[in-house]
């Protein structure tokens, strides 16, 4: 049974929200993953918005363009923690989808990274999972290590090339 619901509206969201899935996977988090337009098969989404805490998800990462209305959607009809995805956009360059989802009414809240921040989203729904889990903490944890260590190790680089004295 999956943990966390991806879904978006498009097909062309898909190189974003696979990094979403990336980071999932590298962390053993199960998921599913949908294209479903809340626009286009409302009835679609109602069903699947409506039956994800009884298939088990504890989290849904949303992605959407332009009026970006999915993420919170599914913040109305599901109760655990919603991640919006804001999509770079021609006409506005994401700023659209990103106003779209931050700007949810009181009542009705979604977390909500960078515009096509879907590595984000991930890491922060393992976060989220990692609070009452104590082997993904563990994991959490070393990839926060990892993370730093990567860039001690750059300015080391750095510094034995004589930039870090100008």
């Amino acid at each position: 049974m999956a943990t966390v619901g991806i879904v978006m509206g498009s097909d062309s969201d898909m190189a974003v929200m696979k990094k979403a899935a990336d980071v999932l996977t590298q962390f053993g988090v199960s998921f599913e993953m949908r294209i479903i337009s809340a626009h286009r098969e409302p009835d679609v989404f109602f069903e699947y918005a409506q039956g994800a805490l009884e298939r088990g998800l504890k989290v849904i990462i949303a992605g959407a363009g332009m009026a970006a209305h999915l993420p919170g959607m599914c913040a109305a009809l599901f109760p655990l923690p919603v991640i919006g995805v804001p999509m770079h956009t021609a006409s506005l360059g994401g700023r659209d989808s990103l106003y779209s989802i931050v700007q949810m009414p009181g009542g009705i809240p979604v977390a909500t990274v960078a515009i096509d921040g879907g590595k984000n989203a991930g890491l922060l729904a393992v976060r989220m999972l990692a609070m009452n889990d104590e082997a993904l903490l563990k994991k959490l944890q070393a990839f926060i290590a990892e993370q730093r260590e990567s860039v001690i190790k750059k300015d080391e680089r750095l510094q034995e090339v004589g930039y870090g004295n100008y």
